[in-house]
């Protein structure tokens, strides 16, 4: 949601990111998206009745909470890849984890990682140093650029984007457990991954600067 009143702080945060956005591919400094987003898990209390030949899936509504996973997204839209991790919790200790993989494993051979997500208060380089010792922290940090989308501008990150693909296509349903979440998770990240699905990002620092005028402060001149 974009706030009915902006500031400088909001547009100056914007712009930094769509910048970022018009950027040529380049594998040696891969734009990178990170999101998290929560799924219940939910146990049938009752056998599902099959689909027959004019007669659709029965399920029961009754259904029984079997706790919560959470589901980091490390998207690449450039290059049409994204990788999805399966966490119990999403603490600055998971996140500190999840940039040490993106770091020494997904994107090993980069120089610098230019890393996109929003505020949430654990995507701070401070959770580094909860993690890890000061050196291990510190070398982490020398490798990723990071940028920040604007308070209620989380819409900026294009994970958000995948993630909001990945519930239609795969979440939107009752998952039972952890280990069939991290199951149907993997099949969709291989089928969207070997079919190099894109998001088709079109919205420039231009278009900001025209459709979104009223959320530009008024410049007071002498």
């Amino acid at each position: 949601m974009i706030p009915p009143e902006a500031n400088a702080d909001f547009v100056c945060a914007m712009e930094d990111v769509l910048e970022v956005y018009q950027r040529p591919y380049d594998p040696k400094r891969p734009v990178v998206c990170v999101d998290e987003a929560t799924k219940q898990l939910v146990k049938e209390t009752r056998k599902t009745i099959p689909a027959a030949p004019g007669r659709p899936e029965r399920t029961d509504y009754e259904y029984e909470r079997n706790g919560t996973a959470n589901l980091f997204m490390i998207s690449e839209p450039l290059a049409g890849r994204r990788r999805v991790k399966v966490t119990d919790r999403r603490t600055k200790i998971d996140f500190a984890h999840v940039l040490r993989e993106i770091v020494d494993e997904d994107y090993s051979g980069a120089e610098v990682i230019v890393l996109v997500m929003d505020n949430l208060n654990t995507h701070k380089p401070a959770s580094l140093y909860e993690a890890f010792e000061p050196a291990e922290a510190r070398r982490i940090l020398n490798r990723l650029e990071i940028h920040y989308t604007p308070k209620h501008g989380s819409w900026l990150d294009m994970a958000e984007i995948e993630l909001n693909v990945l519930q239609k296509q795969c979440l939107d349903r009752r998952i039972p457990d952890r280990a069939i979440l991290i199951e149907e998770v993997a099949a969709w990240e291989d089928l969207r991954n070997n079919a190099h699905s894109k998001v088709d990002w079109q919205f420039t620092t231009e278009d900001a600067r025209i459709k979104l005028k009223r959320l530009y402060p008024s410049i007071q001149m002498n």
